[in-house]
């Protein structure tokens, strides 16, 4: 690996990794434009490196390890010639031409276009076992792992309109959904909320919380205590989804970017451009609605091509230059 110098300038940079940064990888490596690629020095892969089987991928008729997914796309990636490093960015300057990326390790990038594939964290209870037990029962995706609950009792938890849609969705496999909510009103909107309490494999759990996950390999059992009278109960359950919300990971630049009303990134109509030049953005960091690796894999192919038709654009009119010469200045 070449060492970086202080006054290298690199085309595109890509902060962060799974679907999006691997796929925007793979298209920015296959222009030419040798792309860095900070895959995270722990969150290398994104979220599909804690989950299981993937069934819902183009192109695996019998399903695929989340893992073995992404590993094939990071090679997939240094083949074409990607520089993919697991460092974190602990910092970046993304309002001047050229873009400004420190890593952990204190070195600093210089690049032209960066492109933020830094993804969201769902929410977690915080309870012991959920983490134990994550991809065995435990679940933050409804499309992704309903399939396997097929006849089974499963429950959620939450109170919002994506915590009906998560269970009104796994009705279509499960046997019987429980839904645990801390209050006795739902913070969901009317319909959702008629929808799901008219639904007869719905049933609701009141002013409830879980405090433990419980199982051995796999999920068998939650313990609840009552919000109102702390009394502590048992559900027998063979999965547990979690629908309290996710957080887009925008911490290291969300005092620099237009973001929207949900926390995601700004992107200009269906294309990556964010509210900066030479700042693009792809995969769940910019999407509060669909949050599947098809999607985000999508968005980092629009991202790849953003970002070489913009710098062509730059090139061809020497803007960048000009750019340069008064961020010199």
């Amino acid at each position: 690996m070449t060492e970086q110098t202080p006054d290298q300038v690199h085309d595109v940079v890509i902060i962060g990794s799974g679907p999006a940064g691997y796929t925007a990888a793979v298209y920015t490596a296959r222009a030419n434009l040798s792309p860095i690629v900070l895959a995270g020095s722990v969150t290398a892969g994104g979220e599909l490196m804690n989950t299981t089987e993937v069934e819902n991928f183009p192109g695996f008729p019998e399903g695929v390890m989340g893992p073995d997914l992404m590993m094939n796309m990071e090679a997939q990636a240094r083949r074409f010639g990607a520089d993919i490093r697991h460092e974190d960015a602990t910092a970046v300057k993304l309002d001047q031409p050229i873009k400004e990326i420190t890593l952990g390790s204190g070195a600093v990038l210089h690049s032209r276009a960066v492109i933020l594939a830094t993804g969201s964290a769902y929410r977690e209870l915080g309870v012991p076992g959920e983490k134990a037990l994550s991809g065995h029962g435990v679940s933050w995706c409804a499309t992704c792992d309903g399939f396997f609950f097929r006849e089974q009792e499963i429950a959620v938890v939450g109170g919002g309109d994506s915590a009906m849609e998560e269970a009104l969705f796994l009705t279509k496999f499960a046997s019987k959904v429980y839904v645990i909510h801390r209050r006795e009103e739902l913070r969901a909107s009317q319909i959702m909320a008629d929808r799901a309490k008219a639904n007869e494999k719905i049933e609701f759990i009141w002013n409830s919380e879980v405090t433990e996950v419980h199982g051995e390999g796999k999920v068998n059992q939650l313990a609840l205590r009552n919000t109102v009278t702390g009394a502590a109960s048992t559900l027998d359950v063979t999965g547990l989804f979690v629908a309290i919300g996710h957080d887009p990971r925008v911490d290291l630049f969300k005092d620099q970017l237009q973001l929207t009303e949900d926390g995601t990134v700004w992107v200009d109509g269906r294309s990556s451009k964010t509210s900066l030049p030479g700042v693009f953005a792809a995969g769940d960091v910019l999407d509060p609605t669909y949050r599947q690796a098809i999607t985000a894999a999508g968005s980092g192919c629009a991202a790849a091509i953003d970002v070489e038709h913009w710098l062509g654009a730059m090139a061809s009119s020497d803007a960048l230059e000009d750019q340069m010469a008064v961020q010199a200045a």
